[in-house]
């Protein structure tokens, strides 16, 4: 998940200086910065694993006019066990590569077709800086906006979510089989043994957190001891179905895609003129299921989450299929019947969507919403952890969703 403190620490390397080279190419007739600011650029609870800070610049042009830039600076929290993931998973050199490289070769694949597609915002790099970043152009300013995260997304912004999943998934299969496999820290990611140790660590706490949470709702018997026991196997699990699918299509997930991770442009009449989508720390290649999964159950309307699941399913495969033509994509082209096999196959990513992903993205802002508080034992962390079980909008999406996932087969096997 991608909150922060209210009040951000802005590190001392974070000076107008190193914004120099970037306003000189970027910035056609610049002369001078004339006034800096650099601030949070998110609202507390809307941004879990990072620090995002908006860093506003006023520059001087030849002419003598003045002109507004924007950036939006990505980095890392100072906590000691941020620190110890980040050493042995460098999301931040991971993302970059995303921004500098993957990206750019999946966008060329459609320019080749004729097509011009665009994932998302422009990266830049800061010459001299030697230390955790990802530096972007603020797309605020062109009119992009994520939707209210509590609300849900509405069937139009859904099935514009998909459409751009499914261009973001056909380019990274197509991609794979013109340029070659995806380098470990995506055909892996942080499913390595040297993360066992941290995650089954991570996952003992918050499967204990999911329990208690689960134990105080009314009518819980029909999942409830399923959920006992898939607790302790969570982290063999989480290894055993983050493998590439055998028999399915696989493609390069977003890895972390609810809706705080796509923003949407609109026309003058408020119709989807562009989907756009961030935060591309925890790229993972393997079954299409873990991006479907993760944004139909967290971020659509509770009405729509079940009633409309098989009708978006349709929709992605559709357009999916189109994309993938286009891309003269040279494997055989996946069924509707495919990708819901891969769906009841990979259950597992409905289950943690539902019981680890949902919670947080349907949960009130708060200023106690943080990445220590997440993961830590104190008394804040703890209020915190409860507070995203307690919570009755979560409650009713989730009794919602379990007994659909039990009959769906997701504890089976396990």
């Amino acid at each position: 998940m991608t909150s922060e403190a209210s009040k951000t620490i802005i590190p001392d390397w974070v000076k107008p200086d190193i914004f120099i080279d970037i306003l000189n190419e970027s910035v056609e007739g610049f002369v001078r910065i004339t006034n800096f600011k650099a601030d949070s650029g998110s609202a507390p609870g809307e941004n879990y694993a990072t620090i995002m800070l908006r860093v506003n610049i006023q520059v001087e042009l030849k002419d003598g006019s003045e002109k507004s830039i924007s950036f939006m600076l990505k980095l890392p929290h100072q906590s000691e066990m941020y620190l110890e993931i980040l050493k042995k998973n460098n999301f931040f050199e991971a993302e970059r590569t995303m921004y500098n490289t993957i990206i750019p070769e999946m966008e060329e694949l459609y320019r080749e077709a004729g097509v011009e597609v665009k994932f998302g915002a422009k990266s830049y790099d800061l010459r001299g800086v030697d230390s955790y970043y990802v530096l972007l152009e603020d797309l605020a300013p062109h009119g992009f906006k994520n939707m209210n995260r509590i609300e849900g997304l509405d069937q139009v912004h859904t099935e514009s979510a998909l459409r751009k999943l499914s261009q973001w998934h056909a380019a990274s299969a197509a991609r794979v089989a013109n340029i070659g496999p995806y380098p470990e820290k995506y055909s892996i990611g942080f499913f390595r043994e040297e993360n066992r140790a941290i995650m089954t660590h991570i996952n003992s706490n918050t499967s204990q957190d999911v329990l208690n949470g689960l134990l105080t709702f009314e009518d819980n018997e029909e999942y409830i001891e399923h959920v006992k026991i898939f607790g302790p196997k969570y982290t063999d699990i989480s290894f055993k179905l983050s493998e590439p699918d055998s028999d399915g299509l696989n493609v390069l997930n977003h890895g972390d895609f609810w809706s705080n991770n796509i923003m949407f442009s609109h026309d003058s009449i408020g119709n989807v003129s562009e989907t756009y989508l961030i935060d591309f720390q925890m790229p993972k290649y393997g079954t299409v299921a873990q991006d479907i999964y993760y944004l139909l159950l967290s971020s659509t309307k509770y009405e729509d989450k079940l009633t409309k699941f098989d009708y978006y399913i349709k929709f992605y495969h559709e357009n999916l299929v189109e994309n993938l033509k286009l891309l003269k994509y040279t494997k055989s082209l996946p069924t509707l019947r495919d990708i819901h096999i891969s769906l009841l196959k990979y259950g597992f990513w409905g289950y943690l969507t539902a019981t680890r992903i949902m919670n947080a993205v349907l949960a009130d802002p708060s200023e106690k919403a943080n990445f220590d508080d997440l993961l830590s034992d104190t008394n804040n962390g703890n209020e915190f952890k409860k507070s995203l079980y307690s919570n009755p909008r979560y409650q009713k999406h989730v009794k919602l969703v379990l007994p659909w996932l039990l009959n769906r087969g997701v504890f089976e096997e396990y």
